[in-house]
């Protein structure tokens, strides 16, 4: 079964001892470890409540009727899979664990599901299946290795995996009869640290097309045979880097569909003929000046969809397989789409839809009436927003500012969203640094956003610094190694920005994001701390060095080709000069660190590290520690206290006195 290709590739502990002046207090069953911060004010999460009471029902798959589908959303603290059988319909809860779900894909020709499921954070997920009749659930992989990247084989009687069982840090590829787990076998072993994921089964079931990640600047596409284990390249990167992602076998043609930026700055759908590996790729979306995200294929192999990203915002294409023309849909909504699948007769596609004033709901296409053309959409969940008014949230402006360089002798311009109140300015200013670094802000549905709008006052700014995915190739390798703080000089760039807006108030900026984005706000501390009132770090990077020592085997050599390879002295050293550990004396901004515990990509560590290092100088420092989070807050508990956190933090320091 075919699953949108961008959902294969999107992702130690020393204890410091704090200082003895810190204050520390728990809370939710002491799984929230709080370190120098005051207690919330009972006013804040009264006036929180509604946005922390808003859903979202993400498509899932569909069920085996044809006519039902899966949806993933939360009713309790994690989010569950969910059937709904018709449009507007009851979501009957299937599953009822206590960690969240994670992806999930239907046996074919059965009722069974396959699913995958960490611990507290860990990303050690574990492959279970499940009979949605019973309810009943049983795990078929090891229960100790890291496994993902689930495909079902046309007839149901096996599912290749990614799984790092070997030695617990390749990446190696495995084949499961489900039904008896004994018969897991190895099918590829890596030849080193990059990534390798299967993304479709041939008609026989007898080669799948495999991907080989090395970065998002480099990837190639390669054909498994099952019976003898051979590999065969299919699209090359060696002597020159490009990204190519399989997306699956095209049968009719004897070829098959992949993503590839070899022939433009931008992601183009192409189709390679595997009959005669000499000829050169049809590029299908030539004229199409953006990244294809993703790809979906009917399975009688007639319709195919496919999605571009334009600016940030989604575009929707159906084709006709044979034929290999495209239309666009017209009517979508303007937002962000994903998930999209057809089901079994093809006459029908599903799609997950996220814009600005909606969060994340399933819609489905009805295709009978006009297949390249408009369809008929209808909106299957329609997900609670705790009471508010979303017609009343702020749509973001798409704006672009000057940066320090120059492209054909102009100033460079880095492409932003921004949040503004409706009220008179001037307000204050959050800038909302993305992660990855290869990541992109695009114009997602923010309960915070808005709950910072609305509550606040401020305005939000979301920058796509240099490095950033979606606006070509280029652009996305201009932060790599050396030219790692270029990015940080474009927050600058930013800042400057700001200064010159009427409505935005120069004197009340703060910095936040998460991951590489909690480096690029420590980073900005450390070069702006005279132009900044508060800084938040989610799951932040503080140290290079001792980050791609410390992050999980499995994913050390992928990290190593963005920013650096810490063993090469030069590059280590240069690691060291920019790494805002050995920096901590210019910060001099109030700072809230946000971490997880069980992070297995940017260790605790990185957290502990900086907070001590700022407590040492008496720096105003806050530490938020969730013991069973991983990168990132999932559980409903944890995810309030910590926005209900950053509410108190920007009211004390970024808007003293609540003004």
């Amino acid at each position: 079964m075919m699953r949108p290709i961008k959902q294969f590739f999107i992702l130690f502990s020393l204890v410091l001892t704090p200082v003895a002046s810190a204050k520390q207090s728990t809370l939710n069953n002491g799984n929230l470890v709080l370190q120098n911060m005051p207690p919330i004010p009972v006013e804040i999460k009264a006036e929180l409540n509604r946005y922390q009471n808003i859903r979202s029902a993400g498509f899932v798959d569909w069920a085996d009727d044809d006519q039902s589908i899966y949806i993933r959303t939360r009713f309790g603290d994690v989010s569950q899979l969910h059937l709904v059988s018709q449009a507007g319909g009851t979501r009957y809860q299937m599953t009822f664990f206590d960690e969240p779900i994670g992806s999930v894909s239907k046996k074919p020709d059965s009722t069974e599901l396959s699913f995958t499921m960490d611990a507290g954070g860990s990303e050690f997920a574990q492959i279970f299946v499940l009979d949605p009749n019973t309810g009943d659930s049983r795990m078929i992989s090891d229960g100790e290795s890291r496994n993902g990247a689930v495909v079902w084989n046309n007839t149901g009687t096996a599912m290749a995996y990614q799984s790092t069982r070997r030695n617990g840090a390749s990446n190696d590829l495995w084949i499961i009869n489900p039904d008896n787990p004994e018969t897991a076998d190895m099918i590829l072993e890596s030849p080193d640290g990059s990534w390798w994921g299967v993304t479709d089964f041939s008609a026989d079931d007898k080669q799948v097309l495999v991907a080989n990640y090395v970065s998002a600047n480099q990837s190639g596409v390669h054909l498994l045979n099952l019976e003898d284990k051979k590999l065969t390249p299919l699209v090359q990167t060696k002597d020159r880097k490009s990204t190519n992602l399989p997306i699956a076998f095209d049968d009719l043609n004897n070829g098959f569909f992949f993503i590839t930026d070899q022939y433009s700055e931008f992601s183009q759908l192409a189709w390679k003929s595997l009959a005669d590996p000499t000829a050169k790729p049809v590029i299908i979306s030539a004229a199409i000046p953006w990244d294809i995200d993703d790809m979906a294929i009917s399975k009688d192999g007639r319709r195919a969809a496919f999605s571009s990203n334009e600016n940030g915002r989604s575009q929707l294409y159906l084709m006709d397989v044979k034929n290999q023309t495209h239309a666009k849909v017209d009517g979508m909504p303007l937002g962000v789409f994903g998930g999209f699948e057809f089901n079994d007769r093809g006459d029908k596609l599903a799609i997950t839809i996220n814009t600005a004033q909606t969060p994340s709901d399933t819609y489905v296409i009805d295709l009978k009436k006009n297949p390249l053309k408009k369809g008929d959409l209808t909106r299957w969940t329609y997900s609670e927003v705790g009471g508010l008014n979303t017609n009343h949230f702020v749509v973001p402006e798409m704006i672009s500012y000057p940066t320090f360089d120059q492209v054909n002798g102009q100033a460079r311009l880095i492409p932003a969203f921004i949040y503004k109140p409706k009220t008179p300015g001037p307000h204050p200013v959050v800038v909302s640094i993305h992660g990855g670094p290869e990541g992109q802000a695009r114009p997602w549905f923010s309960s915070t956003y808005q709950m910072w709008v609305d509550e606040l006052g401020v305005a939000v700014v979301v920058p796509n610094v240099r490095g950033s995915d979606g606006y070509g190739k280029s652009y996305l390798l201009m932060d790599n190694g050396f030219k790692r703080e270029d990015s940080v000089k474009d927050i600058g760039a930013l800042l400057n920005w700001i200064e010159k807006q009427d409505d935005l108030d120069q004197d009340r900026v703060a910095v936040y994001g998460g991951s590489y984005g909690g480096y690029m706000v420590l980073a900005s501390a450390v070069h702006y701390s005279d132009r900044l009132k508060a800084a938040v770090n989610i799951v932040g990077i503080s140290n290079f060095v001792t980050f791609l020592e410390n992050t999980q085997d499995y994913r050390r050599d992928l990290r190593r080709v963005e920013y650096g390879d810490e063993r090469i002295p030069e590059m280590r050293k240069f690691l060291n000069d920019i790494s805002p550990l050995n920096n901590v004396d210019k910060i001099n901004v109030p700072m809230f660190v946000v971490q997880g515990e069980n992070d297995p990509r940017v260790p605790v560590t990185e957290a502990d590290q900086i907070v001590a290092a700022l407590e040492e100088k008496e720096q105003t420092v806050w530490y938020m520690n969730a013991l069973n989070e991983g990168h990132g807050y999932r559980k409903k508990e944890n995810r309030d206290v910590y926005q209900q956190a950053v509410i108190l933090f920007f009211e004390k320091y970024l808007i003293p006195n609540g003004e």
